[in-house]
């Protein structure tokens, strides 16, 4: 192929720019700083990929590098007695790519409701995205819909990274080796070195945990409640996804390893469908230097992980906050690759 007919196809991939808005339906909105330009590292994370060759997910056309595409997005409908204002933390997160792994966005989403309302959006002290509005009584429905573009490949795990001794952590870090609302790790502190403690500090004792984790809980939709605790699980050996963060957050927490909560769209690429789609509950710890993820509920490296929000556990990353009552009628979640 000659090197003209190369070059749109490795600057489409290398040096994206945000796509130009167009107009949107009534009642539509774009929440601003949300996508565009790939951060730095992970610009050069993604040239280094394309160099590296195709994974299981793209193509080689003469060492050009194809993109996977994910559209994704979610529907909620509630029934509302009365007006409500809701705060609701559904929108990609500002920093969602971790470093050669994520995909990122090329343009922001879109986020539309029915009936038409005003929206507002903020960041909270996490960096999550808060779209805040109030649902007027009745039947009220929010959709938000993106797409990402992806690497296709599997996220290649570090086993050489170090944890750091608390005294050398940054500051914003230390929040995170705290217990939290359901992630007591003071309760977890004794079972935690005495199962883990002779485990070398690093990657191996967090993964460590993971593999505990996946092992020890039985994961039943039919057995969510909002109040199991880390501790809870431990004994309970039940919950859904975000039981098994917390337990795993609690437990790195309780090492003096710092972990936080995030909540994620995780669709099924590259594995077997797993019934109807739902947001993914998985946890980020600081090892080398950076947040590395870990998924204790699936346990292996997955594709096109797209993060929402963070915190110190789920009770700052609601995925919907309410203030007055209401009734769930319709939820549905999305991940499209091609």
């Amino acid at each position: 192929m000659p090197e003209r007919a190369r070059q749109p196809r490795r600057a489409r991939l290398y040096k994206l720019r945000p796509r130009q808005p167009g107009p949107l339906p009534v009642g539509a909105a774009r929440h601003p700083g949300v996508g565009g330009v790939t951060p730095a590292p992970a610009a050069q994370a993604w040239r280094d990929a394309g160099k590296a060759g195709a994974g299981p997910y793209t193509g080689r056309v003469r060492g050009v590098y194809w993109p996977m595409h994910i559209s994704f997005g979610h529907e909620i409908t509630l029934d509302c007695p009365q007006p409500t204002p809701l705060v609701c933390l559904t929108a990609v997160h500002r920093d969602h790519a971790v470093l050669g792994a994520e995909p990122f966005l090329p343009a922001p989403e879109k986020v539309v409701t029915d009936p038409s309302v005003p929206l507002w959006f903020g960041r909270d002290l996490y960096g999550n995205v808060l779209i805040r509005l109030v649902a007027p009584a009745g039947r009220f429905t929010l959709r938000v819909e993106g797409l990402a573009e992806s690497n296709g490949q599997l996220p290649a795990p570090d086993p050489g990274l170090p944890e750091a001794p608390v005294e050398a952590l940054p500051d914003a870090a230390m929040l995170y080796l705290f217990p939290s609302r359901y992630c007591d790790s003071d309760r977890l502190a004794d079972f935690a070195w005495e199962r883990f403690g002779q485990i070398p500090a690093g990657w191996g004792r967090v993964q460590a945990i993971s593999d505990f984790v996946h092992g020890h809980l039985r994961f039943d939709y039919m057995a969510a409640r909002d109040s199991r605790t880390a501790s809870d699980a431990l004994a309970e050996r039940v919950g859904v996804c975000r039981d098994f963060a917390h337990l795993g957050i609690a437990l790195c927490r309780a090492l003096n390893v710092p972990a936080r909560y995030t909540s994620s769209y995780l669709g099924d690429i590259g594995v077997p469908e797993a019934g109807p789609m739902d947001f993914a509950a998985a946890m980020e710890v600081w090892l080398g230097g950076r947040w590395v993820p870990f998924d204790p509920r699936n346990n292996a490296p997955r594709i096109g992980r797209i993060v929402l929000a963070r915190g110190r556990d789920a009770a700052d990353a609601p995925l919907l906050q309410s203030f007055g009552r209401h009734t769930l009628v319709g939820f549905r979640v999305w991940t499209d690759a091609e």
